[in-house]
């Protein structure tokens, strides 16, 4: 009895399991550790009324304060998404300020935080400097993007490296895949739900990038390692990429260094991207953008680079000479 066919059912047994707990790591670990860290927020105001408020910064590293001169300087910071939110202190009372379109639930923990740290009976005006769109106020759609454009990104690359697509034909086909998918969704977020409000081809041309950064990465991943490279793309882009991306809460808000690697990856540079052309003007869109096209233009070199498979050739059939070919015709 052969062993191979049993030996191929264990490894199937194990690897189920072993998938399973990779990817509830991935995605429940970082939900259940949500909690600020380093969390960019401002404070302004009156020098007295103001040290009152920095006593965030006193929470174990969870708030990083910057401080302004005044609640002007203060929104410019949050319209510039260099802070999530910022406390102006007033004669009234701490006023403060936050940007629901950045982060819906940095806005609800800076008004806990906030209203914690009053004294008692102190009522929190706030003001919703940046709102998220009507069409979804708590960020869930936006949130929920990030999967499809990394499910799509993923068939692109897997679709081209399993037709044998390469050079120059894979590259295109690469490019033109992920501009149709970014016209798509542009039309399904913004002009159907209102998730993403911002200039619409701009939008468009984001949600592309993000796509192709992803179906580049891993067509060249496999044109690096062979049919193995679109197993280590699953695992880079859907599993860790997705997981880690924040944008469902913010990468301060993840565990270290989950944060900071999701930003490294085109599903989470590709929701950062998003927001800044979608809400912010294109504020903080810098950083984004190169992350993004970094990954295109190598997962793209790679594709143009890589050599096709060479058709195995038959060898050439002789014919017999001398005495055997008499006979053969002969025969």
């Amino acid at each position: 009895m052969s062993t191979a066919p049993n030996r191929r059912a264990v490894a199937v047994i194990l690897l189920i399991p072993l998938m399973v707990t990779l990817a509830l790591w991935a995605f429940a670990w970082p939900a259940a550790r949500i909690a600020p860290r380093d969390l960019p927020v401002g404070v302004a105001g009156a020098a007295p009324a103001a040290e009152q408020l920095e006593q965030l910064e006193q929470r174990d590293g969870a708030f990083e304060v910057h401080r302004y001169a005044d609640e002007a300087a203060a929104r410019a910071a949050i319209e510039d998404r260099v802070v999530y939110g910022a406390v102006v202190a007033t004669p009234q009372g701490p006023h403060l300020l936050t940007a629901s379109a950045a982060s819906p639930v940095v806005s609800q923990l800076l008004r806990e935080a906030v209203t914690a740290s009053a004294p008692e009976g102190t009522r929190v005006e706030v003001t919703d400097v940046v709102a998220a769109p009507a069409g979804d106020p708590r960020g869930s759609a936006l949130g929920a993007s990030v999967l499809p454009l990394a499910l799509a990104g993923m068939a692109a690359g897997a679709v081209v490296t399993l037709m044998g697509l390469r050079g120059a034909r894979g590259a295109l086909t690469l490019l033109a895949a992920s501009a149709l998918v970014g016209l798509a969704a542009a039309a399904v977020t913004h002009s159907w739900l209102g998730v993403v409000t911002g200039d619409w081809w701009t939008e468009a041309g984001v949600l592309a990038l993000t796509v192709l950064a992803i179906g580049s990465a891993v067509a060249g991943l496999a044109a690096l390692f062979g049919p193995r490279g679109i197993g280590l793309g699953a695992l880079l882009m859907v599993l860790l990429g997705n997981s880690f991306s924040g944008v469902t809460s913010a990468p301060q808000l993840l565990p270290e260094p989950v944060g900071a690697i999701g930003q490294w990856l085109p599903p989470g540079a590709g929701g950062s991207l998003l927001r800044s052309v979608a809400f912010f003007d294109g504020s903080a869109a810098g950083g984004p953008l190169l992350t993004l096209s970094l990954w295109s233009a190598l997962g793209l070199a790679a594709v143009l680079l890589a050599r096709r498979t060479p058709k195995p050739v038959e060898p050439a059939r002789t014919e017999p000479a001398g005495p055997a070919r008499e006979s053969a015709l002969a025969g």
